[in-house]
């Protein structure tokens, strides 16, 4: 094998990766994915797919190398294949948010038609919860704030949130972060927690990207598993 050869044979086996993540519903997925093992069904559910088309695009990225199964019972579950297929997508996200004004746009478009302030900083809210002047809010899915939270974080789902709002207490600023920038659980609460006389802000990122940053947390387990 000649130098040519060998450099598209290599470049053509790399294509492979990026043309499995290269597509909005497997982007989402993988983001998803970020949270833990999920079903097909679950899977379709929470990107609003059939599940014959979840199902499609999961081959997909598992043909990649990207996503793997795992079996409960009589119950198949699909996660990263490990952490770097996150790592990756998270630099790919970060890159696409600073390089393309539109989808830079898209995002400051969605938070002034809510109203909303600019999002908390990891770094900021490191140093609130230092001084204890904060209360940080997870709003994701009870089984997903199990398998990993931001450190002192309390757990109250989104769709729970009208019904335990009194649980919080409007003394100090709330702090609310779900999946990811991209993720709008987050927003949904700001909006309600304001509507309802709370200080609230979101936190620009989420979870997992809080324990990539190497920021405490608990009851930390691998996600990809």
């Amino acid at each position: 094998m000649n130098k040519r050869e060998f450099k598209d044979k290599v470049y053509s086996e790399l294509a492979k990766v990026t043309k499995a993540i290269g597509n909005p519903r497997r982007m989402e997925i993988i983001d998803l994915l970020a949270q833990g093992p999920f079903s097909v069904e679950k899977i379709a559910e929470q990107t609003n797919m059939s599940i014959a088309n979840a199902s499609q695009h999961l081959q997909v990225l598992k043909g990649a190398r990207l996503v793997e199964i795992s079996r409960k019972g009589n119950f198949i579950y699909y996660h990263l294949a490990s952490e770097k297929v996150f790592h990756a997508w998270r630099s790919l996200r970060e890159l696409g948010l600073t390089q393309n004004a539109e989808a830079e746009k898209l995002i400051r478009d969605f938070y002034n038609s809510r109203q909303q302030l600019e999002p908390v900083s990891m770094e900021a809210l490191l140093k609130r919860l230092k001084n204890q002047d904060v209360v940080v809010l997870d709003v994701r899915p009870g089984e997903e704030y199990e398998r990993g939270h931001i450190h002192r974080a309390i757990s109250i789902p989104v769709e729970e949130l009208t019904v335990r709002m009194e649980e919080l207490s409007k003394e100090k600023e709330i702090i609310v972060y779900c999946r990811g920038p991209l993720c709008v659980y987050a927003d949904e609460a700001v909006s309600l927690l304001r509507e309802n006389g709370f200080e609230a802000k979101r936190l620009k990122e989420g979870y997992p990207d809080w324990v990539a940053m190497g920021f405490p947390a608990e009851g930390y387990e691998d996600k990809t598993r």
